[in-house]
């Protein structure tokens, strides 16, 4: 099963999804100041027995200090697990057409990704997180 984490200014939230199916979710506080041996203990004690079944995980942070910790976590305890960490001037395919594509957070890249998934039509993609994003697609991504 792939393991989702998207660790915003807020929360981060793992969803765990058997195909396209999403089969649990889960949310957590988030703090700047987590370690991560911490943020080990958190996702695994959320995972339960269904830890075992995670075989990929894809991440994000929008925190630069949570992201550090985040790599360190995936290298420490999911080392054989393949995983693909979404951070800003990653490529993804989709042009950035902004002044400074490294200053597009993952969260950003992944809604932009998903919507150009769904919609292969132009549309407008609107995320009220902590703050609200507005990105725009042309048919093209």
């Amino acid at each position: 099963m792939l393991l989702c984490i998207d660790i915003g200014n807020t929360n981060i939230v793992l969803g765990l999804y058997d195909g396209a199916e999403l089969v649990h979710d889960w949310r957590m506080h988030t703090d700047a100041r987590v370690t991560a041996d911490e943020l080990a203990l958190g996702v695994r004690g959320l995972l339960g027995p269904l830890a075992d079944l995670v075989t990929g995980i894809a991440a994000l942070s929008t925190v630069p200090a949570v992201l550090r910790e985040l790599r360190v976590m995936l290298d420490r305890f999911y080392e054989s697990t393949p995983r693909v960490v979404v951070q800003p001037g990653v490529r993804t395919g989709v042009p950035l057409l902004v002044d400074n594509p490294k200053e597009v957070g993952g969260d950003r890249l992944v809604n932009t990704m998903a919507a150009h998934h769904l919609f292969p039509t132009s549309c407008v993609v609107v995320d009220f997180g902590t703050s609200t994003n507005i990105d725009v697609l042309s048919a093209k991504g």
